[in-house]
């Protein structure tokens, strides 16, 4: 089949613009007719169009590998809370810090914070199914707002979205009614034309998230209402920016980042890490900066400076030397010789 990825404008939220995934391990996969594929997406990711009478739905669809595969997902965050159900098979999964391996009938659930992998490196042999719903949130803490065409009960709705949110189980053992609902929505993905199936998929997933709600109830899961609070978003970004302390970040655009409130975002900034936004990215770059001298020898100071987000080579000495005592040059000096004589 013929993958139709289209380019939309990507999500926007508190300033800052999230871009879905490409899943591009899995396109060349199915171009080099490994895997068996079908979906109905919209944004970037692969398959068939969706249409606007499924808005919220970014995702749907399922991949069957009767054969060893040589790729895999590797770490991404979706757009949405995403749910994988594994038929048959098996497969390496990933969550935050959780590794596991997949067995059939094994239900996951990811939320749009959690960075996930499939594959370690490369997924199993087996039918895999997703459904990804954008609830228009990106951190902890925001409020979730189901597409307009979910009809459960308000009731039940709420319940379901408090303890999604209050607890970070990964890992569901299902039932065989999630798997005919599954199973179903794949018979429902394979004979759509243009959105001619769009009221059966509307179906489908208020029926998944019933069974949902009903697996939840029944693993009497632990709820913990800190996971919901702003500061856990802000503990997030700051772990984030351990990857892109590069960039030119004001105070504005961390929070912003965070999703939270200048002032909020500050004041859990010093409550996670006794210091201010500015200083602890500061002490940040020099971490990254006295770890880059000793491992790049052939890296000048002033490209060190740049790599680690300062903005000139002068001012990073002046800070290098305020918190080391000594300059950046004395500094991969001493402990080279230290490293040499041990």
């Amino acid at each position: 089949m013929k993958l139709n990825v289209q380019k939309i404008t990507p999500f926007e939220a508190d300033g800052i613009i999230y871009h879905a995934d490409t899943c591009l391990p899995l396109i060349d996969a199915v171009e080099r007719k490994k895997v068996k594929f079908k979906a109905l997406a919209r944004y970037t990711y692969p398959g068939d169009r969706l249409t606007d009478d499924t808005e919220g739905l970014n995702s749907i669809g399922y991949w069957d590998a009767n054969e060893q595969q040589d790729w895999g997902l590797d770490w991404h965050r979706n757009e949405g809370i995403e749910i994988h159900f594994l038929e048959s098979g098996y497969m390496p999964y990933s969550q935050e810090k959780k590794e596991m391996e997949l067995q059939p009938n094994d239900l996951t659930i990811t939320r749009p914070w959690e960075a996930h992998k499939v594959g370690n490196p490369n997924i199993g042999v087996g039918k895999f199914y997703w459904v990804i719903l954008d609830l228009g949130v990106r951190r902890p803490h925001q409020n979730w707002v189901w597409p307009d065409w979910i009809i459960l009960a308000p009731e039940d709705l709420q319940r379901l979205t408090t303890i999604l949110r209050q607890n970070e189980d990964a890992r569901l053992r299902s039932d065989k009614r999630v798997r005919d609902c599954f199973q179903r929505i794949g018979q429902a993905v394979d004979t759509d034309k243009n959105g001619s199936n769009s009221s059966r998929i509307r179906l489908l997933v208020n029926y998944l998230l019933i069974l949902l709600l009903d697996l939840l109830d029944s693993e009497n899961v632990e709820l913990r209402e800190e996971l919901m609070d702003s500061s856990r978003s802000v503990k997030l970004f700051l772990n984030e920016l351990e990857k892109n302390l590069t960039e030119t970040w004001t105070i504005e655009k961390m929070a912003d980042s965070a999703g939270v409130g200048l002032t909020r975002f500050t004041f859990h900034c010093k409550q996670l890490t006794n210091l201010t936004p500015m200083r602890y990215l500061m002490m940040r770059r020099l971490e990254m900066s006295k770890k880059m001298l000793l491992e790049n020898s052939d890296l000048s100071v002033a490209e060190v400076a740049f790599s680690c987000g300062f903005s000139t080579s002068q001012y990073y000495s002046t800070v290098f030397k305020k918190h080391e005592k000594c300059t950046p040059i004395e500094y991969r000096q001493k402990h080279t010789v230290l490293v040499e004589s041990s």
